[in-house]
């Protein structure tokens, strides 16, 4: 990580998936249980992980143009598949869902430092709080949204702007964190700095070519900038 210091900040904005927790597992077995559904060959978790990031509806999509072979997909067939996808993720959200190494540690430090935290994450908005139980992490944040949860999702800045006015803290005390370019790209656009982690799902791109403010190999790095 560069030798920067983020001390200044008061409000941290963090993504889900990719970010604080792995839930490739969990995405990609309700993604085969809506495939099977259909008779359509399973994914391998290989195979839907450049597929995750830009939330559930593009997950389907996505699946389904792979094991279809069809450049697109009709809406009737997404809409219907999205419903079958949600039913079976519903059921099993957090079963193999599991936190990255060092964020529990690292949320305990940020957290007696008194940094305020929130997450902005394009997964559906009743999937996180079960999954944030589940994973013992809730109490850590004071408030989260989704992808249904505003008109607009990253990488619009709308998500991040709506924290910042809801929390009263302006934009150059946030900062957000996430491992997709979808993070760094919505930071931009609301002129807010960034740390991109380079362990996360981005599509099997590189973070580093989507210029966040500082580039990260895990989780506890943030003890050395906060």
């Amino acid at each position: 990580m560069k030798c920067k210091r983020f001390t200044d900040k008061e409000l941290i904005i963090f993504d889900l998936d990719g970010t604080l927790i792995n839930s490739i597992p969990d995405l990609t077995l309700a993604t085969n249980k809506m495939l099977k559904h259909y008779k359509l060959p399973p994914l391998t978790m290989e195979e839907a992980t450049p597929y995750i990031g830009n939330g559930a509806k593009a997950l389907v999509e996505r699946a389904l143009n792979h094991t279809t072979k069809e450049q697109s997909v009709s809406e009737n067939l997404t809409a219907e598949a999205l419903e079958i996808y949600f039913k079976a993720y519903e059921e099993a959200p957090c079963n193999d869902t599991f936190l990255y190494p060092g964020v529990k540690d690292t949320l305990v430090y940020l957290n007696k430092k008194g940094y305020r935290m929130v997450i902005c994450t394009n997964k559906p908005f009743q999937f996180i709080e079960p999954i944030l139980e589940c994973l013992s992490i809730k109490h850590f944040f004071e408030s989260w949204i989704g992808a249904d949860s505003l008109a607009k999702q990253k990488p619009e800045p709308d998500p991040l702007l709506y924290f910042t006015k809801k929390t009263k803290i302006p934009v150059e005390k946030t900062i957000m964190i996430g491992d997709s370019k979808n993070d760094i790209l919505a930071a931009r656009n609301a002129n807010m700095h960034s740390i991109g982690f380079t362990y996360g799902y981005n599509y099997n791109e590189n973070i580093a070519d989507y210029k966040p403010t500082v580039v990260a190999n895990s989780f506890s790095e943030l003890k050395r900038v906060f």
